[in-house]
C-alpha cells in the first residue's frame, strides 16, 4: 500500500477557513469545574474545595488550565478534522497549548474560534498511509481575552488498514493482585501530597535546578467506568449543554457506516438524544467497546486523547502551584491508555531561561508510560514561576 492510496485532496479547501462554531449554551458552573478535576483524576483542592480556594491566590474557586477543552464539542480535533477521507477513521495524535493568562471560573462563558491549519500524509507502520492533520482552536471568554490556543493533530487512516495491524496478542487487559493495587495507590498517593505539601505556597524558579526530576504520578488502573467518567465531564456530551453544529456529517466525512452514526446531530438530538451519543453510537464508542475498539484498530478498550493532553497538562500545573503557571506545552500521543492499564507520569528540568517578555521559564522533558515500560506520550512544556 503507498500514500497515494489515501486521498486527502478534499481537506485543501478547508484550510484556513473556520469552522461552524458550537457555542456554550450556558455558563460553567462550579460544578461543571469540580466533575472535570475528579474525572481527571486532579485532587488538587484549588479546583474544588471551596473553603481551601477561598484562602488562595483567585479567592474562590478556580478551574484547572486544561480544562478550557472540556467545552469543545470534538475535544479540540474538530478543525484538525475536516473534508472527506473515504473508508477512514480517527484518533487523537497530540496537541499543542499556549497559556495566555486568563483563567476560567464559575459565572463564565467560553467561545472556540477552530481554524483547519495544514495536514500531511506519512507511511506508518500502524495503518500505512496515514493523514496527520492539524488545526487551531482559540478560546476565548466573554470578555474576548483569549485564554488558550491549542493546535490539535489528528490522525486519519484507512479502517481496513488499521484493523489488520491490530495486536491481537495484547487483548486482555491485565490482572492485578490487591497487593498490587495497593502498591498502586500508595504511588498515587505520592504525587497528591505533593500538592498537600506545597499548598498556597510559591515554587520559586531560584529554587529549581537543571537536572531535578518532577515526583511521579500514577493514574489507573484504567477501566470502563473512568473512560465513562471521563467523557461525561466533557461539557458538549450532556443533551442541550451546546448549540450543536450543523455542518458535522460523519458519513459525509468519509468515516465508515459503522463508526460514523449520527454523533452530535442537533436535528436527532430533539428527536432520540441516545441516538446522538457517540459513547453508545458512532465514532467515540470504540474507548467503551471491545468489538468497536479492536474495529478500529486498537486491541482492547481506550482512554480518549484530549484526557491524556489535560493529564499532562494538570501534572506540569499542579508542579508549579497557584503561583506558576504553564505557558507552552507540546505533547505527542503514541499509544493509548488501554483498559486495565495504569499511566506513569515523570519529568525532568532541562533548562531555565528568562524569555523576551521577562517571565522566568522552566524547560521540562515529559515521558508517559504504561506499567510495561511502553511509551505513550511525550511532551516538552515552559512553566512559568515566581522569583524570590
Amino acid at each position: 500500500m503507498t500514500a497515494t492510496t489515501l486521498d486527502c485532496s478534499d481537506i485543501d479547501q478547508y484550510l484556513g477557513k473556520p469552522v461552524c462554531p458550537a457555542p456554550m449554551n450556558d455558563p460553567f458552573s462550579n460544578t461543571d469545574i469540580r466533575r472535570w478535576v475528579q474525572a481527571m483524576h486532579y485532587p488538587n483542592r484549588l479546583h474544588y474545595d471551596k473553603d481551601y480556594a477561598a484562602e488562595g491566590t483567585y479567592a474562590k474557586l478556580v478551574a484547572p488550565q486544561s480544562f478550557a477543552v472540556a467545552m469543545d464539542d470534538g475535544h479540540g480535533s474538530s478543525p484538525a478534522c475536516v473534508g472527506s477521507i473515504p473508508g477512514s477513521h480517527l484518533l487523537f495524535g497530540g496537541d499543542e497549548w499556549w497559556f495566555y493568562g486568563p483563567r476560567i471560573f464559575g459565572g463564565d462563558v467560553v467561545s472556540n474560534e477552530r481554524i483547519p491549519f495544514d495536514y500531511a500524509v506519512k507511511e506508518t507502520k500502524f495503518a500505512g498511509p496515514t493523514c496527520f492533520q492539524r488545526g487551531d482552536n482559540f478560546y476565548r471568554n466573554q470578555h474576548g481575552e483569549l485564554i488558550a490556543k491549542q493546535r490539535s493533530t489528528a490522525i486519519r487512516y484507512k479502517a481496513d488498514a488499521g484493523r489488520e495491524a491490530t495486536p491481537m496478542e495484547n487483548t486482555e487487559e491485565p490482572a492485578w493482585t490487591d497487593a498490587e493495587l495497593k502498591a498502586i495507590e500508595d504511588r498515587k498517593f505520592g504525587w497528591i501530597q505533593m500538592l498537600h505539601d506545597l499548598g498556597h505556597d510559591k515554587r520559586y524558579w531560584d529554587d529549581v535546578t537543571v537536572g531535578d526530576a518532577l515526583p511521579e504520578r500514577v493514574i489507573g488502573p484504567h477501566s470502563i467506568v473512568s473512560f465513562a467518567t471521563e467523557w461525561r465531564s466533557y461539557l458538549f456530551t450532556g443533551w442541550g449543554t451546546i448549540t450543536r453544529r450543523t455542518d458535522l456529517d460523519m458519513a459525509a466525512m468519509g468515516f465508515v457506516e459503522e463508526m460514523a452514526g449520527l454523533e452530535q446531530d442537533p436535528t436527532m438530538e430533539r428527536i432520540n438524544p441516545e441516538l446522538t451519543d457517540g459513547a453508545y453510537i458512532g465514532p467515540s464508542r470504540g474507548h467503551m467497546f471491545k468489538r468497536w475498539a479492536q474495529f478500529i484498530g486498537m486491541p482492547r478498550e481506550y482512554g480518549y486523547g484530549a484526557s491524556m493532553g489535560a493529564w499532562i497538562v494538570d501534572y506540569m500545573a499542579g508542579w508549579a502551584g497557584e503561583h506558576g503557571m504553564v505557558v507552552h506545552s507540546v505533547a505527542n500521543y503514541r499509544g493509548p491508555a488501554l483498559v486495565g492499564d495504569i499511566t506513569v507520569m515523570t519529568a525532568e528540568v532541562i533548562d531555565k531561561l528568562v524569555d523576551d517578555e521577562g517571565r522566568h521559564l522552566v524547560q521540562v522533558d515529559f515521558r508517559m508510560k504504561n506499567q510495561l515500560g511502553v511509551t505513550m506520550a511525550t511532551a516538552k512544556a515552559e512553566i512559568q514561576l515566581p522569583t524570590r
